[in-house]
Parts: structure tokens; sequence; C-alpha cells
């Protein structure tokens, strides 16, 4: 996502253009891969450019002048030919927008697959639920691992069905240069653009339509949603009083040589808290494209994805190096578990208890136990409760429910879908 990277995207979306006029028959195939290979030879200076393109407000004016004067003079109406700024500038971030999918997606994979290990390996390791930061009902290691693969899967899913279109409009986006300067062969001429660039061809000018950049930024926050999810909760599993889980070496103080800050987890979220803004951004940028081309709304566009996408690719390859140290402290599962001494099978006795001794009994008995008291002496000594499998039923193995086989379809080790 440098400035480098963008500004040889730059130079390819216009080689895509001679190359396509090349595809429609109106420039030699030879001659067209004459004038590429003078730019792929060509040292460009990205400083200079960036420095010259305020005066067009945009980097493809500098560019040309330092593309025309490399070719011969008989070449040179061929650069650019019948396109405008808008055209090559959208088509650049389109050529670096996939390139970073593509590896934000080989990361997500990787994630995606380690998540499947963790989940199956520990399936049935049960643990204290919390919700509102309080125990709830027992849980599974295994279910959590499977709710993080859940929210990675899906926006995987979402990355991968993205459309990158080439951007091949002219200047107010009728595409009226290109009939005139190529008849009725300049009708397919956006779609050779789009295929010498191995981007999608949509039909449609998007100059002010601005869909292609908003999905992206939609997906793209999606999966630092997905990250962060799970990057906040080994954060808390991580606490020195919980310690569920443990994150390897690394990640030490300046000031307290004793810790062990689980730096990954710290740096998606910081990822996960700054992209839904830069998202945001870039659809007020889309509702407020104006005219055949925006003022101001599209040059915004080009920092604000750019980090966006830095963001998440930072995110995604954290997230591999922060599943791959995971460690389940079974121990202290265990410990914060029995630390609600019962309680968190409140629901469950309920549901077994009320109908034998009412709502009133039900709730005197779980305050007795919340003050104190011994659930399983508590049951005892209940008359009604004499034919139940007291210890049966305080196992928090037993109430878990559908955990184990959520974890099976989650992990492709069940068949059928889970009910919700």
């Amino acid at each position: 996502m440098s400035d480098d990277a963008v500004l040889d995207a730059l130079v390819a979306a216009e080689a895509g253009l001679v190359r396509a006029w090349a595809a429609v028959g109106d420039l030699p195939p030879a001659e067209a891969e004459s004038i590429t290979a003078v730019w792929d030879s060509l040292a460009l200076d990205v400083e200079a450019v960036a420095r010259s393109a305020v005066d067009g407000g945009n980097p493809v004016i500098p560019l040309l002048s330092e593309l025309r004067r490399a070719l011969p003079e008989a070449q040179r109406g061929w650069l650019h030919r019948g396109a405008t700024s808008q055209d090559i500038l959208d088509t650049a971030i389109m050529l670096v927008s996939r390139g970073a999918v593509d590896v934000v997606l080989a990361d997500l994979s990787r994630a995606e697959a380690a998540l499947v290990t963790l989940a199956r390996e520990h399936r049935d390791v049960v643990a204290a639920g919390r919700t509102l930061g309080q125990h709830a009902v027992p849980t599974t290691v295994g279910l959590r691992a499977a709710g993080w693969l859940s929210g990675v899967r899906r926006s995987t899913g979402r990355l991968r069905s993205l459309t990158f279109p080439a951007q091949l409009g002219g200047a107010s986006g009728t595409r009226a240069a290109f009939v005139e300067l190529g008849g009725a062969a300049a009708t397919q001429l956006p779609a050779r653009f789009a295929e010498a660039l191995e981007l999608d061809h949509v039909g449609a000018v998007w100059h002010t339509s601005r869909w292609p950049i908003t999905e992206l930024a939609d997906a793209l926050t999606q999966a630092t949603d997905a990250l962060g999810k799970l990057a906040g909760d080994i954060v808390t599993l991580t606490r020195t009083e919980l310690a569920e889980f443990s994150v390897g070496v690394g990640g030490g103080s300046s000031a307290m040589p004793q810790k062990r800050n689980p730096v990954a987890a710290v740096l998606i979220r910081s990822a996960a808290l700054r992209a839904p803004q830069l998202a945001a951004t870039l659809h007020l940028c889309a509702a407020l494209s104006e005219d055949e081309r925006p003022a101001g709304a599209w040059h915004a566009e080009w920092p604000t994805l750019r980090e966006l996408l830095r963001l998440t690719l930072g995110a995604s390859a954290h997230a591999v190096q922060l599943i791959a140290a995971l460690r389940v402290d079974h121990d202290a599962v265990a410990r914060n578990l029995a630390l609600s001494r019962g309680l968190l099978l409140s629901e469950r006795l309920s549901i077994v208890l009320t109908p034998r001794i009412g709502q009133a009994r039900m709730a005197a008995l779980v305050a007795s136990a919340a003050a104190g008291g011994d659930l399983t002496t508590l049951l005892r000594e209940l008359p009604e409760a004499a034919d139940l499998d007291i210890p049966g039923l305080l196992d928090p193995a037993g109430y878990t429910g559908e955990a184990g086989a959520a974890v099976d379809h989650a992990t492709g080790d069940g068949a059928g879908e889970v009910r919700s």
C-alpha cells in the first residue's frame, strides 16, 4: 500500500489501456509491447510525482508527463488515449486493493485453519460463560473458538465475493472519446482494458457511483470486526486473574518485567477500533460524489482506503501469529468455572426444580446459595429432590446444550444444521 505500489499500479493501468487498444485492433500488438516495455524500464521518482500532483489535484497528470517524455513522438498519441485521470487512478486503486485483499485472504485462511484445530481440540473443555462480564451458564472453550471461526469465515466469504472493476469512462463517463477515436471497435475497449489488467468488467462507469469502494470498505471492516472480537476475548482471557489462555513469550513491559502482554491482540483491537470510522468516511465520500466527478470526495477516498487496507493487512497478519501462539490452561479454566460454586447452573436448577417446589422456594434456594450456602447440601435437604441425581445435576458438563454439535458443525465434523 506504499506510494511506490500505487505509482506502479498507475503505470500498469496506462499500460493496460495501450494493450486494450491493441486488443480491439487499433494498434499493432508489437507496438503496444514496445510502448509498455519502455515504461517497465522507467525509473520514476515517486516524491517528484507526489509534489507535482498538488498542481493538478491528482498524481496521474504529472505521471503522464514522465510517461510521455519516455516515448518517441510517434507513439505518444497512444498514451492515455481517450481516458481521464479518474479512469487511471480508480483502476490503480482497484489493482492495489485486489493485491492487498489477496494477502488478507491468505492470512485469514491460515487463521481459519488454526481456529478449526483449536475448536476441535477443546470441543468438550467446559468453561464459564460470561454475559455482561459476569458468570452466566457453562460454555466450552471449543464453542468459543468456533464463534471466532464463524466470524472469520463469514468475513472471508465477503472478501471473496468482492468485485474489483476497471474504470474506463472518459472525461464525463460517456466514453465519447473512445467512440470518436476507435469507432465501433471501441465499444469493446472497456472489457479489453479490464481483461488486460485481470480486473472485473462491470459495464457501467462508476465515476460517481462508488459502490466498489464502499463494498470493499464494508468487507474490510467486517474482517477487522471479526478479528477484533477474537482479540478482545483473548485480552480478557489472558488477564492475570483469569489466565485461561496464554499467548507465549514476548510482549514485555519496559517498567514491569513480569508482564507478558498479548501484543498481537492489542494491535488487532487497535485496527478494529479504527476501521469502522474509515469505512464511514468512504460512505460519506460516496454519498457526496456530486456531478460527473466529485470535488474533494473522490480525493478523500485515496488515503482513507489505503489506511483501511493497511489496518486489515496488519490485523490479519497478527491474527495468524496470535492464534498460533494461543495456549489453553485447563486448570485455570476449571478453577474459574468453580468460582461461582455451582450458581452458573441456576438456570438448569430452575428448569428442573421450579415445577417441584414453586418459584418462591426456588428463588429462596438460589438466594441461600448466593449468600454462601452449599448447593449440594441445600438440594439434598429438599424432599422433592430425593429422586434426583444431584451430582449430575450440578455437573457443568451436563449443561452445555448443543455446544459440542455446534463445534462439530463449524469444524466440519458433524452433519446437519445446528438449531439457534
